[in-house]
């Protein structure tokens, strides 16, 4: 595939990570009589996943997320030279995902971005759960780290093949699970500038936190799973 194909792919996958995931939260999620809550805001971004893992896995390996390509690298599984290509494509995937979110929200009178938000991550008063930044910070690099280490684990070539996307998806809708309380769940850097850009504030002076943290948590898994040792016959990763 070329790097037009591959950066496409990734766009569209972002594309519908974040209006999909996000979407559920903005526009689902805010009316009680839908009734899907937590787990079904969790359950979405899963889904995105799963949907876009089988749809464009076989043509740039899904990444939809910075982390989990630079986690790639780190694990051995992705050229440098390709990083840049691949982020570019899935930041401006997310930030369209979210422009358009917002146009559609906005349909709706009783809409206030500056009330109700686009799904933005953020830590203290951006916190559904008012947790401190420390708590935020730590929870990130936890759950980006196990999100790697699931991906990377799920794509070598010695796990059942095929099984890939649902183990990822699973993986990243128990993820939300776990963190929407802390910082409405980023580990992806790109997922977390497509809302911020649009609501600007305090989601946007906090945004720094959801490059640093997924990254660095990724590069770690990637690191460890090195040391658990590969066979170097992995097959394309899917993940998100």
């Amino acid at each position: 595939m070329s790097a037009m194909q591959k950066a496409l792919a990734e766009f569209l996958g972002t594309f519908w990570l974040v209006f999909g995931g996000c979407g559920s939260a903005v526009i689902s999620a805010a009316f009680p009589e839908v009734g899907i809550g937590l787990l079904g805001v969790s359950l979405a971004f899963g889904l995105t996943v799963v949907t876009m893992a089988y749809a464009i896995g076989h043509i740039s390996g899904c990444h939809l997320n910075p982390a989990v390509t630079i986690g790639l690298w780190a694990g051995g599984r992705f050229p440098a030279n390709e990083i840049p290509v691949y982020i570019i494509a899935q930041v401006v995937g997310a930030v369209a995902a979210a422009a358009v979110l917002y146009l559609i929200a906005s349909g709706n009178a009783g809409y206030d971005i500056a009330q109700n938000g686009l799904a933005a991550n953020g830590v203290g008063e951006k916190s559904p759960g008012g947790y401190a930044m420390g708590a935020g910070i730590a929870i990130e690099i936890l759950l980006t780290f196990f999100f790697l280490i699931i991906i990377l684990g799920a794509t070598d070539g010695r796990a059942p093949a095929g099984f890939a996307p649902l183990a990822i998806g699973l993986g990243l809708t128990l993820i939300h699970l776990i963190s929407i309380p802390i910082t409405n769940t980023s580990v992806n850097p790109a997922r977390s500038t497509g809302p911020a850009l649009m609501e600007g504030g305090m989601a946007l002076t906090q945004l720094w936190m959801f490059w640093v943290a997924p990254i660095v948590g990724a590069i770690l898994a990637g690191f460890v799973y090195k040391l658990m040792g590969q066979d170097g016959k992995d097959i394309v990763g899917t993940e998100g």
